[in-house]
Order: structure tokens, then sequence, then C-alpha cells
């Protein structure tokens, strides 16, 4: 097990209020002052800024600025304050409204939000001179930017628009296989009887039916546009095929389609604890799960108001048809020790989208009727 972090260490994720303390030392720098509902108990949601351009092709800029990279490789530059229509199979750059002075010690991460990955919006966060997409190494002074491909629909976004999130750290926090059972014994991660430990507590998914059998959603091609900023302004049958269990037990992904599916366990992120969601080997298949990854402490909690939540899982299939079976592991819920504990827990009064959720959509869709 992973060492016990010290008080004046601090070492972990941040939560909250640390988060808030860096705003206001300077080491958060946003172009426009932070939003009330814009830091969550341990991340960040960053902000659209007002340029965004269309690009030959992905990259990252190594040895550059991602402003070379992009006075070299940008197609045009596309204006965000009134709103600007992002396309399908197409890159697209855009500034963020915050930018980072951080301490030498800190270092940070980001991920697509829930509601950008259950839309199939491509995202990552891109630093000068990074070597990885969604990776701020310690003490990293300069600004950031946000590399945006919609795969599957259209997308409206403008400046402001939220579409991921950035942790914040100190030191390495993450538990190994024997944290992670320690862990587990303490508050039940997941509700499965023997979960698995290896590489974090292991994910499967659920293909048996959720009442009246729907298992998931397909997404349709050649849809209407999907407002980012809008809650329930889209129609599930607009852009959703629902998928149904089969006797089998199991599921044929297409390849190039994209599906929205649950996991078959209940899962939880304790109130000293985050969690992220990582991927199965690529070798037992060859699909992607999970998009958006970041589960803050408090999801799926009682003391946040649910009991349990299932992860919702983006799947997308590479190449080949893929069956998946009923209870496959498919992904790993790794956890990090928050620094000090959040001063709000998700769900718990902050309008989290996600709570007690089952098989849940993103934010955008309402129900037929």
């Amino acid at each position: 097990m992973s060492a016990p972090a010290t008080k004046t260490e601090e070492q972990g994720i941040f939560a909250d209020h640390q988060i808030a303390a860096l705003a206001q030392a300077g080491a958060i720098r946003p172009a426009a002052p932070l939003a009330p509902d814009q830091i969550q108990p341990a991340s960040l949601d960053l902000r659209l800024g007002r340029r965004a351009w269309r690009m030959r092709a992905s990259f990252l800029p190594g040895a550059r600025s991602v402003g070379e990279a992009i006075a070299r490789h940008a197609l045009h530059e596309i204006d965000l304050a009134a709103g600007a229509v992002l396309e399908t199979n197409c890159v697209y750059v855009a500034e963020l409204m915050e930018s980072l002075t951080l301490p030498p010690d800190v270092a940070a991460s980001a991920n697509p939000k829930s509601s950008t990955g259950r839309i199939d919006v491509f995202t990552r966060v891109i630093a000068d001179r990074a070597r990885a997409f969604d990776t701020i190494e310690a003490g990293y002074d300069g600004p950031l930017f946000a590399e945006i491909s919609p795969r599957t629909f259209p997308i409206l976004a403008r400046s402001g628009s939220r579409l991921s999130q950035i942790r914040f750290r100190r030191g390495n926090a993450r538990l190994d296989d024997e944290g992670h059972a320690a862990l587990h014994a303490r508050s039940r991660l997941v509700s499965a009887d023997n979960p698995s430990f290896a590489g974090g507590v292991a994910v499967s998914i659920d293909l048996s039916g959720f009442g009246d059998g729907l298992i998931g959603y397909r997404a349709k091609r050649h849809t209407g546009l999907i407002d980012v900023d809008k809650k329930g302004a889209c129609a599930i049958e607009d852009y959703w095929e629902p998928v149904f269990a089969s006797g089998g037990g199991e599921l044929v992904l297409d390849p190039g389609e994209f599906y929205i599916l649950a996991s078959k366990e209940e899962v939880l992120a304790p109130a000293d604890h985050a969690a992220e969601m990582t991927p199965f080997d690529p070798l037992v298949g060859e699909f992607r799960v999970h998009y958006a990854g970041f589960f803050d402490p408090g999801f799926g909690a009682a003391e946040a108001g649910g009991g349990g939540a299932r992860a919702v899982l983006e799947v997308r299939s590479h190449d080949v048809p893929f069956i998946l079976e009923d209870g496959q592991p498919v992904g790993r819920l790794v956890y990090e020790r928050m620094a000090e504990m959040p001063r709000a827990l998700y769900g718990a009064g902050m309008g989290s989208n996600y709570q007690a959720q089952g098989l849940k959509l993103s934010k955008h869709f309402r129900s037929a009727g």
C-alpha cells in the first residue's frame, strides 16, 4: 500500500477549496472571473476562449508552443464569441480562458467532462511544449488549449462552453493493488462480490437489460446539431437508437459506431478519494471504453444523496466487429487520495447531472413525449 500522506505535505488531488486558493494565488489565471459552479469537488471546469482554429490534423507541440503549431497547421480561424458549428470528423483547437502558473510541486491532468464524452466529442487539453495530451507538468507556466473533434454529432459551441475539466495534484497518491483492496474493504467501492484489484478496481459491462430489456443506445448518423450549453434541448429518438438485450447476453459492436452502455456494478467514490476510469488493455479487445474518466468524491455515495451509481460507458469498436459479453470486464477504476476533504461532495446540492444514475444519456437529451 502506498505510504500515507501527511497533513503538511498535502499530497494528493486538490479539493475544491484548494483549487479556489490556487486561483486566488494566481496559479490559475482566468481571462474572465471563475463562475460560481465552475469548481467541482476535485476538479475545475475549463472554458473555451474566443478563438478556435480548424486544423489540418491533430498534433503535439513538442519543443514548440501551441501557438507556433497553430500558425503552421491551421486552415482558418473561428470566432467563438457568438457560437460556431464544429463539424464531425474535423479537428479544431480552441484557446481556453484558463491559463496556469503552477507551483513547482503541483502538476495537473485533464479529461473530457462526462457530458462531452456522452455525445462522442473527443477533446484533449494541450499545453505548450507538451509531449502528451491532457498532462500538465509541475510548475507549468503558460496557456492551455483544447483539441476538439466531434465524432458522431455536429456541435454548437461558444466562448465559455465547458468541454474539459482539470485536476491538480501534489505528489503521488495513487493507490496500488493493496491500497485499492483496503479502501474497498472500508467503503465498498463497487457492488461486485469479488472484484479484481489488479491495476485498479475492475468494472464490467451490463448486457442483461434494465427493466424493459434496454441495455444501451447506439448513436444515429446525420443528425441535427447539439448545443453543448443547452440542457434537455434534444429528443432522444432524433439522435439515438435503443439497443435491447439478446437471449445470449451478447452485443456485437459495429466498427465505427458509438454506443452508450452501463456498468454491471454500482460504483462509489468516497469523500476522501477521487477516481478515474481507465480502459482495459487493448489486447483483450479492439474497443475503447469511457472517454470521460473523472469520478469526483461523493459520486454514488449515500452521504451525497445516492445509493451507488452505475458507471455510464462510452464504447466504440475499432476496425473490426467485436462481441461483448454480459459481465465482461471493460475498465478499471483507479483511486487517488484527496489532499484534503472537499467542502462539497458530488451530488450534495450541487445540481450534479449524473448522481444515482442508471443508464443515462447526457444532459442535452429529454425523454420522448
